[in-house]
């Protein structure tokens, strides 16, 4: 899947679901996505500017390995993980969650 993909689909647990189901007993995927450690602000989550780079639509990390494991995937991991920049809100303000780009890999039981 292309990086940053399923930070664009309003219903991410739904996304992975179909991950889910489309693959094969004993498939696997391996995902490079935005999250955040933290709660973004309203401000940049309303930013088109911040949706169209991947953070406006940024799950907290927990939450995003969350929907994963929801989705009945097995073997979950963290293949990557760095902080991929920080934010301030329009009046300059620094933004309190991190962002972060993780590769996450989760296997379908066989």
């Amino acid at each position: 899947m292309s990086n940053c993909v399923l930070n664009l689909v309003p219903d991410k647990r739904q996304a992975f679901a179909e991950v889910f189901r489309v693959l094969k007993p004993g498939g696997h995927f391996s995902i490079s996505d935005i999250v955040s450690e933290g709660e973004l602000p309203a401000e940049v989550r309303a930013s088109m500017a911040a949706y169209a780079a991947c953070v406006g639509g940024a799950l907290d990390r927990a939450d995003y390995l969350g929907l994963v494991t929801e989705a009945g995937f097995i073997n979950v991991r963290v293949a990557r993980e760095h902080e991929a920049g920080r934010l301030n809100t329009a009046d300059g303000s620094a933004v309190r969650a991190r962002v972060l780009s993780l590769t996450v890999y989760g296997e379908k039981p066989a």
